[in-house]
């Protein structure tokens, strides 16, 4: 029996391994991956490598074990996921694998945004596949809004259609934590958590946190979802994940990603990542050479 995690060379699913490694040891955690040379650190530490391709339903037939933990982290192209995780799902199911947990959306079947679609889905099919199931309805990750801050710095406004809309956010380590809880720990089968941070906060809020970490004027511009989708569109977004996005935005207005019950904070036993430490991580982070050119400011 193993642990395992799939997309473990991804953001999400690298810090998942590097939290089961503080308490498990190396030999008895397996990563799934698509790319054999990318997971070479991981194998470097001890971790197995199993080498298979969502896309490529023959090739997970060895990626899992009867009795394996599994983590099934989602797909990262919206309108491929569902083919993808059926055939997760089928090679967890023929393998025997004694958990599969799934990281999916926060409010699970209420969630009635576009981006939410798949993951209902998803989920639907684990319940029916009758597989131990543990859902991880995660919220946003900080860093979703955190990553993309040199545009915002440069252009002095975080735009959003979102109005005075919430967003319950967490570090992506907090959601780590908990996976690796749930992956290592007893009673969670058949569970349903709703993951999001301790704190919801508003985009103008946002806007001034940037601000203070950064020593610039910054602004939170609502706009009409139209206009945000056009200026999405301008800056190079694909026009439908522009629309995603901007639906998203909406349903931040309407309070679906507010919710901020406590569960993530119980999974991991301390408090959430604040907005503020996330945002400036972000500012001084080594590789954000976009922030740092927008925070010194024209001519820099």
């Amino acid at each position: 029996m193993s642990i395992v995690v799939t997309g473990a060379t991804g953001e999400l699913g690298r810090l998942v391994v590097d939290r089961l490694l503080t308490t498990v040891p190396a030999g008895e955690i397996a990563a799934v991956v698509r790319n054999e040379e990318k997971a070479a650190p991981l194998a470097a530490l001890g971790v197995g490598i199993r080498v298979a391709d969502y896309d490529r339903p023959e090739t997970l037939k060895d990626a899992f074990r009867a009795g394996d933990r599994v983590l099934l982290i989602s797909g990262s192209e919206v309108g491929r996921r569902v083919p993808q995780h059926t055939a997760v799902i089928g090679a967890a199911k023929a393998a025997g694998v004694a958990q599969l947990a799934y990281t999916g959306i926060l409010g699970g079947p209420d969630a009635d945004f576009e981006l939410a679609a798949e993951h209902k889905v998803t989920e639907r099919l684990i319940l029916d596949s009758g597989l131990p199931y543990t859902f991880l309805r995660n919220g946003w990750y900080t860093e979703n809004y955190t990553a993309h801050l040199g545009p915002v710095l440069e252009h002095g406004a975080v735009v959003a259609n979102a109005g005075d809309g919430r967003v319950a956010s967490a570090a992506r380590a907090d959601y780590a934590a908990a996976a690796a809880a749930v992956l290592t720990g007893e009673g969670h089968i058949g569970a349903a958590y709703e993951l999001s941070g301790d704190v919801a906060w508003s985009f103008a809020e946002y806007a001034e946190q940037v601000a203070k970490a950064t020593g610039k004027e910054i602004v939170y511009r609502h706009v009409p979802a139209a206009t945000h989708q056009e200026i999405l569109v301008g800056a190079g977004v694909p026009e439908p994940f522009a629309a995603i996005l901007v639906d998203v935005d909406a349903a931040i207005g309407r309070g679906l990603l507010a919710g901020a019950g406590g569960d993530l904070a119980r999974l991991i036993g301390r408090p959430t990542t604040p907005l503020a430490e996330t945002i400036a991580a972000a500012v001084a982070g080594t590789d954000s050479t976009a922030v740092a050119a927008a925070v010194a400011g024209p001519g820099a």
